[in-house]
């Protein structure tokens, strides 16, 4: 926790961003990410951490081997929550990578996801159980641990329901022994950033209609106190992916006008474009 590399994403003074590219492990290949290696190749440098699936670390190393890279954080756990596809149901979540075995294969943070309310409290109780193993093992290695709470059908869920599961699952993962907190953005996301005691990340859950939009949402999650943002599909798959992320790192990190980073890093849809595009 002391190392400098970790301070990106632990320090409250400092804001960090994150790329996930793990959503294959749960709903298969999917658009910008069939072939990771080449999406990994895509990250920009002023990225802090790499989400991704400790069994794809080997194939993305280049990513991770250079002075300055982004960190490797890892997800340990596997959830019926996040496959959509599949319409899962449950929320049940299983251990799938040691943290011992994600160390050996080069991984620097462990992701520890947690869904609650599934509709069954024996459910639950495992999934708390699940968490807090592998938690306490991370932490036995000197890994640093990020808590996902992930509402079950949280992208579905009316603003104000979204608001309450958050509010108290956040605070129940930094409660479990989080250093970092992964979750959705809310109608009063300041709330809950105020009751956790850990830097929380906003994601960027569904892919938004511009990327215009997308450098809005991070900027709201930051107005509101986030100490940072992770944002997977809505920083993949864009035309420029280097582009958009030096962008987000612009508005995220140095506070620039998310208008201004578009036409600063030339996005497709910035303002400055579609102005010319319109005469």
């Amino acid at each position: 926790m002391e190392n400098i590399r970790y301070q990106r994403l632990f320090n409250r003074n400092e804001r960090a961003v994150i790329v996930a590219m793990d959503h294959c492990l749960f709903e298969g290949p999917l658009e910008g990410m069939t072939d990771l290696a080449e999406t990994a190749s895509r990250v920009a440098p002023c990225v802090d951490g790499i989400l991704l699936s400790p069994g794809m670390l080997h194939y993305c190393r280049q990513a991770f081997n250079y002075k300055g890279a982004p960190l490797a954080v890892v997800r340990l756990n596997w959830s019926t929550t996040y496959c959509t596809s599949l319409n899962f149901r449950e929320g049940a979540t299983v251990a799938a990578f040691s943290p011992a075995e994600a160390l050996r294969l080069g991984a620097d943070v462990a992701l520890i996801s947690l869904t609650l309310q599934t509709g069954s409290e024996t459910n639950d109780a495992h999934n708390v159980e699940v968490f807090r193993d592998l938690c306490s093992a991370a932490k036995e290695l000197g890994m640093p641990v990020v808590g996902e709470y992930f509402p079950l059908a949280g992208e579905t869920l009316p603003p104000d329901q979204l608001h309450e599961k958050v509010y108290w699952g956040a605070r129940i993962i930094a409660e479990l022994g989080a250093d970092l907190i992964k979750t959705f953005y809310t109608c009063n996301f300041r709330a809950v950033v105020e009751s956790c005691p850990v830097p929380v990340l906003g994601l960027g859950a569904a892919k938004l209609p511009t990327q215009l939009m997308a450098l809005q949402l991070a900027a709201a999650e930051v107005a509101a106190g986030a100490g940072g943002v992770v944002f997977g599909r809505n920083a993949i798959q864009v035309p420029d992916p280097i582009a958009f992320q030096q962008a987000l790192c612009d508005v995220v990190k140095r506070g620039l006008a998310p208008e201004e980073a578009a036409r600063k890093h030339g996005l497709a849809d910035s303002p400055i474009k579609e102005e010319i595009a319109a005469r």
